[in-house]
């Protein structure tokens, strides 16, 4: 059952939570194809190293780019046309993925690839910057577990199906025929997308005035002023850092795992990111609700608990079976995470500088996916893979326990 929406929605609003659940639908299409990227270059022959790139690389381009983004996006009356556009780009990466894959000789085929997703961490980053924003200014403070569980969870069925059909499809026809028809043909999505994107109706913003500095030392000086006046912002993103980086050191250890350890196949590994995501679409509907009837605090305790499970069950269990069951596992409670730290972030971002809130935090993000998942690779070369699901257990372990330290209350004047 869907988290109902605001009593109070109006025709403009609905039309726009319309827009983004269909939106859902094209990047779910397209994004069935993302899981096997890193498969498709481990089959190539990738080194752990060009995993870990390909991870890695952004955060290197948003680490770099975000704060610029976020400025510029801030002195624009409305960034609907950079959400769609960005959108686009970024999918379309899957077209030029498959047509590589025809088109270039093997042996220069991984950096190829890697080439072109280094082309689209530009778009990708002002997507980031964006899809916070453009979200929180469609369901308001009080719509955004409703607008979010509904887009989340179209998401997660459409993902489900078509990641089901695209494991039949890597089975039955041959390699590389088999990945290079789903990468060109999940890129569709990438236009059902930035069709029903373009088409949110918000209204012209007002930018506001923004400080600036004449060197690089002022204008970091002025940033830090306005952290400074948000403590609750920079307090959640600082601990929020934490398990974003645990999260980001297992992401190319799973598929390097799945191959060289589990040694399951590609129906295997899609059956696990098919019941990952098929078990999210419930977990959206319950942490909705656990958040109406009980707090946001509990959720987010306990699906930073329940989510450490995953890479610690994973490592002392390498059978492809009992990983679908932990994978869903996980699904569970990713979905309650994702759904608490887009509302608990939002609840400390100041209206009139969310574009340069979202920024700086993204800054953060992207700082962990630069360093954790070369981090990860490092130590799966030096320890195993499994040595690193273990090290990223002990991570998230480590980013509850922040999260369960009660936060100071500012004094009485």
């Amino acid at each position: 059952m869907f988290t109902p929406l605001p009593q109070d929605t109006n025709v403009i609003q609905k039309q726009n939570f319309r827009n983004v659940q269909i939106d859902a639908i094209g990047v779910a299409l397209s994004s069935a194809a993302a899981p096997f990227l890193p498969v498709f270059l481990a089959r190539l022959g990738a080194s752990n190293f060009q995993i870990g790139l390909l991870t890695a690389m952004p955060g290197v381009t948003g680490l770099i780019l975000a704060i610029v983004i976020g400025r510029f996006l801030q002195t624009r009356r409305n960034i609907v046309p950079w959400f769609s556009g960005s959108r686009l780009l970024v999918l379309s990466s899957f077209a030029l993925t498959g047509l590589a894959a025809i088109f270039i000789p093997a042996r220069y085929l991984v950096n190829s690839v890697l080439g072109i997703w280094a082309l689209a961490t530009i778009p990708q980053t002002t997507l980031a910057v964006c899809f916070s924003v453009v979200m929180n200014a469609i369901a308001g403070p009080d719509g955004r577990y409703a607008l979010l569980s509904r887009r989340w969870t179209i998401f997660g069925l459409t993902n489900a199906i078509v990641t089901f059909g695209v494991t039949q499809l890597l089975d039955r026809i041959r390699y590389p025929l088999n990945y290079q028809l789903m990468f060109i043909g999940l890129s569709i999505g990438g236009l059902i997308s930035f069709y029903f994107s373009s088409r949110i109706n918000l209204p012209d913003q007002t930018p506001p005035p923004l400080a600036t500095g004449h060197s690089l030392r002022e204008t970091a000086r002025n940033y830090l002023q306005l952290l400074r006046s948000h403590p609750a912002f920079a307090a959640f993103v600082s601990k929020r850092f934490v398990y974003l980086s645990a999260i980001a050191l297992s992401a190319p250890i799973f598929p390097l795992y799945f191959v060289r350890v589990v040694g399951a196949s590609d129906a295997e590994i899609g059956t696990i990111n098919m019941t990952m995501s098929a078990v999210m679409m419930v977990g959206y509907s319950f942490w909705s609700w656990v958040s109406r009837k009980k707090s946001s605090r509990l959720v987010l305790l306990m699906t930073a608990f329940g989510l450490m499970l995953y890479p610690l069950a994973s490592a002392l269990t390498p059978q492809a079976r009992l990983i679908m069951l932990y994978a869903g596992t996980a699904g569970f409670f990713q979905a309650g995470l994702d759904l608490v730290f887009f509302d608990e972030l939002m609840k400390t971002v100041p209206a009139e500088y969310s574009a340069t809130f979202v920024s700086l935090a993204q800054s953060l993000q992207y700082l962990s996916s630069v360093f954790s998942p070369l981090l990860g690779t490092f130590l799966a070369d030096h320890i195993s893979l499994g040595g690193a699901l273990f090290a990223s257990a002990g991570l998230r372990l480590l980013g509850f326990l922040l999260f369960l330290r009660p936060e100071r209350k500012p004094a009485a004047a």
